[in-house]
C-alpha cells in the first residue's frame, strides 16, 4: 500500500544538513544537553545513571503530571500520554478515530502529514480543504467556509494553531466558535498545538483546545516552541475515555513506549519551559523586525503578511516557480527557502522560519543574492 510522498521531509533530507544559510526552518533555536540540564538544575550524572529498560507505555508518571499541569482547566493526568515522536500522534488519531469513507476537513496549507495521513486513511476524495484567504496585509480564516464543507459524512476537522505556515492565531472568540461548530455536529477536532505558547507580543493568547472540549484530540510536544526537536518528545491529550483507549491500543503497534533518555530530558525541558519559550519568542520578534525591513526594501518581489504567532510565515514571491527558484538559490548561494506548494499552498508562496539565531545572517546572504541577480 502506497502513501503520498512526504515532500517537506524529502526536501529537508536533501538540503538541511548541507545548505549553510537557512530561512525556512519551522523549529526554534536549540540548546545543548548540558545547557538544558543546567537550566533545570539537573546533572549529566543523573542522565548517565539511567537504566535503559522499557518505560511505562503511557509515559513517565511525573512527566505526565508536568504536562497535565500545563493545562489549567479540565485536563487530568489520565488524559495525557507520551509519544515516541510527535508525528506518531497524527497517525494514531487517524487510525483510531476514522474509517475508510469518512469525511475529514483539513485546514490548509499545512504540514504534509496533516493532509496526507488523513487522505491515506479515509481516501483522498473524502478530505476537504478549508483554506486560508489572502487578505490585505494579513491572512484571514472564515468559519462560514468551514460550515459549508461539513456534511453528514464528516467525522473530523483537522487544524493547527498557532498555524504553520501562516503564523495565524484565532481570537478567543473564533476559537470558541470553532469548538461550538465541532460540538454541534458531534465531530472530532484534531488540534495540532506543536507551536502552543509561541505567541508574539500584543497578540491575545488562547487556551488549549483540550481545555474547551472533550471532542478535542490535542497533539503537542517539545520540537517547536521549546526548540528541542532532537528529543522527539511529543504527547497527546485525549479526554474521551473510549477514544483514548483505542488510540492507546494503536500505540502498541507503533512505539509501544517512549524512550527513557528522552523522557528524562523532557522533564528537564518542562522544568525550564518558560525560559526556553521566552528565549525563542525574543529571537522570533528580533527576526521579524529584520524581515519587516527586508520586505519593505523588496516589496516588488514579495507579498509580506506578518505572522502573529508561531515561528513561520507564508510569504508571496513574484517568480514563476518558487520550487525552481529555491533549488537554484540553494545551489548558487547556499541559501535555503521552501516552496509552499509542498504544504498544500501554491508555487508562488514560500514558507519562512524566524526561530533561529542565524536568521539574520541567512537573510543578508539572500539579499546579497537578490541584489546581484537584479542589478
Amino acid at each position: 500500500m502506497e502513501i503520498k510522498s512526504f515532500e517537506t521531509e524529502h526536501f529537508f533530507a536533501q538540503y538541511e544538513f548541507n545548505t549553510p544559510y537557512q530561512l525556512c526552518n519551522s523549529d526554534c533555536e536549540t540548546v545543548s544537553t548540558a545547557e538544558l540540564l543546567d537550566m533545570a538544575d539537573m546533572s549529566l550524572d543523573q542522565l548517565g545513571g539511567m537504566r535503559l529498560g522499557y518505560t511505562e507505555s503511557m509515559g513517565n508518571p511525573h512527566l505526565r503530571e508536568m504536562i497535565a499541569a500545563g493545562y489549567p482547566k479540565n485536563v487530568g493526568v489520565d488524559d495525557v500520554f507520551v509519544l515516541g515522536t510527535p508525528v506518531e500522534g497524527i497517525y494514531l488519531a487517524a487510525r483510531a478515530a476514522l474509517n475508510p469513507g469518512d469525511e475529514v476537513v483539513v485546514l490548509t496549507p499545512a504540514y504534509d502529514a496533516l493532509i496526507n495521513m488523513f487522505e491515506h486513511v479515509v481516501g483522498e476524495d473524502n478530505v476537504k480543504k478549508w483554506a486560508f484567504v489572502a487578505g490585505d496585509g494579513r491572512w484571514e480564516l472564515h468559519l462560514d467556509d468551514l460550515r459549508a464543507l461539513i456534511t453528514p459524512k464528516t467525522k473530523m476537522v483537522v487544524v493547527n494553531f498557532p498555524h504553520n505556515p501562516t503564523g495565524y492565531l484565532p481570537t478567543p472568540e473564533q476559537q470558541a466558535a470553532l469548538v461550538e461548530i465541532i460540538e454541534a455536529h458531534n465531530l472530532w477536532l484534531f488540534y495540532d498545538e506543536m507551536y502552543y505558547g509561541l505567541v508574539h507580543s500584543d497578540t491575545p493568547e488562547i487556551p488549549s483546545a483540550c481545555e474547551l472540549s472533550d471532542r478535542a484530540i490535542v497533539l503537542s510536544g517539545l520540537s517547536k516552541t521549546y526548540g528541542l526537536p532532537g528529543l522527539r518528545t511529543g504527547w497527546m491529550v485525549v479526554r474521551d475515555p473510549e477514544l483514548r483507549a483505542n488510540i492507546f491500543n494503536w500505540k502498541f503497534y507503533t512505539s509501544i513506549c517512549p524512550p527513557a533518555p528522552s523522557e528524562f530530558l523532557a522533564i528537564a525541558a518542562l522544568r525550564a519551559r518558560e525560559q526556553l519559550r521566552l528565549k525563542n519568542i525574543e529571537i522570533i520578534e528580533k527576526n521579524l523586525d529584520l524581515a519587516d525591513q527586508f520586505f519593505a526594501r523588496h516589496a516588488e518581489l514579495f507579498t509580506w503578511r506578518r505572522p502573529h504567532a508561531g515561528s513561520t510565515a507564508l510569504v508571496g514571491m513574484n517568480v514563476p516557480s518558487t520550487a525552481a527558484y529555491s533549488a537554484k538559490l540553494a545551489e548558487d548561494a547556499g541559501v535555503l527557502i521552501q516552496s509552499a506548494e509542498m504544504l498544500g499552498s501554491d508555487d508562488r508562496h514560500i514558507r519562512m522560519g524566524f526561530g533561529r539565531v542565524a536568521f539574520g545572517e541567512a537573510l543578508a546572504k539572500f539579499e546579497e543574492y537578490l541584489l546581484d541577480q537584479y542589478k
